[in-house]
Formats: C-alpha cells, structure tokens, sequence
C-alpha cells in the first residue's frame, strides 16, 4: 500500500517565463491513517517521544522557503501545530492530546 509519494517537480512556462511547479499526491489510505491514529490517540499511553503530526515533504518545502525550518531543530511542536492550524491544514495533525 503506497501512502505516500514524492513530489514531483513539472517545468513550465508562462508570460512572466519558467518556473518549476511542484506536486505531491497524497493517498486517501495516507489521510485516513492520520484520522484515524488522531482519534485513536487518547488511548495511547505516550513514551518519551509523541508524534504529534506526519507533514508531507511539499509543506515542508514551502515552510522551508518561508523561513520556517521544521528540520533545524529549532521549531516546537506548539509552533508547528499553531502553523498547521493556521493554515488549515489539521489533517496532518496526529493527536488529541495537548502539546
């Protein structure tokens, strides 16, 4: 079961010239798995590490080139939930639980 593909960048042109656009399919099995380890995730007793989202490498890209960098190590996990809050995109979030 694929869950997950890479992105993959497309050349094009317009009127302003080339330009690289860059897409990412994310599988109905990949989306339900992150609902459903969401909802399941009050049962879970949590060890020293808690997965609190699974964020697809085409957000993190456009994070990375806003200057929000979630690999540094510099980023919380209270800032990358206010982050997928703010732009809509809780579905990537993995957990009920307060972070």
């Amino acid at each position: 079961m694929t869950k997950l593909i890479d992105v993959v960048p497309t050349w094009d042109a317009n009127a302003d010239g080339l330009f690289i656009r860059k897409d990412q399919h994310l599988s109905d099995d990949f989306l339900t798995s992150l609902k459903e380890e969401k909802n399941n995730s009050s049962e879970v007793r949590e060890g020293e590490y808690m997965r609190v989202a699974s964020i697809p490498v085409i957000v993190v890209e456009k994070w990375i080139r806003e200057g929000f960098n979630v690999l540094d190590g510099t980023i919380t996990p209270q800032e990358i939930i206010k982050r997928l809050k703010a732009e809509n995109l809780e579905d990537f979030i993995t957990t009920e639980k307060s972070v």
